[in-house]
């Protein structure tokens, strides 16, 4: 079960998976003590958007809630982020697959940023436009346990337009990547449309509880289409999907996915995950040796190993293990980054399962 590397791509090669981030993000990463955390308004541990006055206020306050850390030399980490870039990075640095993304950016130094950390980590950025105005930002503030909140200001950042995207956006692609979220409906709306045109498999991320239960309709509506082939829900956003039913419990949500889409994981931390393919449902340990320093990204580059396990045709059960170990590799650093030698760790980790289910 270990990476099976493609051939580097041609340079006019579709990308096998591409992802949908209509406005690039820059994410600031900070460890901060609970005082912080109970300042911003909304719950602990999700993710709601803020003014641009308000993410400058919170970044100002973090300098003098920071929680040092012998494992992050910088108390604050900046890089390229949102959820649909971290899946894409982690597909094509940790596992060799032909990633690209779709989407814009600002022509400012957080646009310049993106660019850079993208293109380094083997994006292809054929699909992203350049645009006039600011790049999305976003805090992403995490406790003294590896929880992390997350507090996004996309309200002024320049994005890619429904009506931008074409068919070659998804031509010869074999994936789209897609996260919810209500204030990009109508373009998710648009690009399925196309991908489906193009024959191209659609997985889409829950986001968070909060965008869930605040817009549980339209995502209904959009699961009950039959478009979606692969969703991910985390065990709250589990949860808020069917609240108010008598079972309400990670197993029942997944059998709800599982009836609109081919493939459907609830992830639960530390318990590991369910999946269900069909009538095949797993159940899958988390990796115990992944101490938690920061849960960013976790969920996103479980997604990166999981669609590893589809493309290389793998069983269930192994894209669960392969999902386990990616999303365990990011979560002992901090940032929604694997680092060099936490890509190790996880290839470590992948033989040692191999080896561990060839013996059971």
């Amino acid at each position: 079960m270990g990476a099976e590397y493609e051939s580097a791509p041609t340079p006019h090669e579709a990308p096998l998976v591409v992802g949908l981030q209509p406005s690039a993000l820059i994410d600031h990463v900070a460890r901060v003590d609970w005082s912080l955390l109970d300042q911003i308004p909304g719950d602990r541990g999700g993710s709601i958007p803020v003014a641009f006055e308000e993410l400058e206020h919170i970044l100002k306050e973090v300098k003098t809630h920071i929680l040092s850390s012998p494992n992050d030399p910088s108390p604050v980490r900046t890089i390229a982020g949102g959820s649909v870039a971290n899946t894409i990075r982690g597909l094509s640095v940790g596992f060799g697959i032909n990633c690209g993304i779709i989407g814009a950016h600002g022509d400012d130094e957080q646009g310049r940023l993106f660019v850079n950390n993208m293109s380094f980590n083997g994006i292809n950025l054929s699909r992203l436009r350049m645009k006039k105005g600011p790049t999305g930002q976003c805090v992403c503030l995490v406790d003294a346990v590896g929880n992390r909140t997350m507090r996004p200001c996309l309200s002024s950042a320049v994005r890619i337009q429904p009506t931008e995207l074409t068919r070659e956006d998804f031509k010869g692609s074999k994936w789209l990547v897609l996260r919810y979220a209500i204030f990009n409906l109508e373009i998710i709306h648009n690009a399925i449309r196309i991908a489906k045109q193009e024959g191209v498999c659609v997985s889409l991320d829950l986001a968070s509880f909060e965008m869930v239960r605040n817009f549980r309709l339209p995502l209904l509506e959009l699961l009950n289409s039959g478009d979606i082939d692969l969703c991910f829900a985390n065990e709250d956003e589990a949860t808020e999907l069917l609240r108010g039913q008598q079972n309400a419990d990670p197993e029942a949500a997944l059998d709800f996915l599982g009836n609109h889409c081919q493939w459907a994981v609830v992830t639960l931390g530390s318990n590991g995950c369910i999946a269900k393919h069909g009538k095949e449902v797993v159940r899958v340990a988390a990796v115990r040796e992944a101490k938690a320093t920061d849960a960013t990204g976790a969920g996103d580059l479980f997604a990166s190993g999981f669609l590893y396990g589809l493309v290389k045709g793998l069983s269930l059960e192994e894209c669960c293990r392969v999902g386990s170990c990616s999303g365990g590799a990011v979560v002992r650093s901090l940032g929604g980054e694997v680092t060099p030698d936490n890509w190790k760790w996880m290839y470590k980790q992948m033989q040692y399962n191999k080896a561990a289910s060839l013996c059971s």
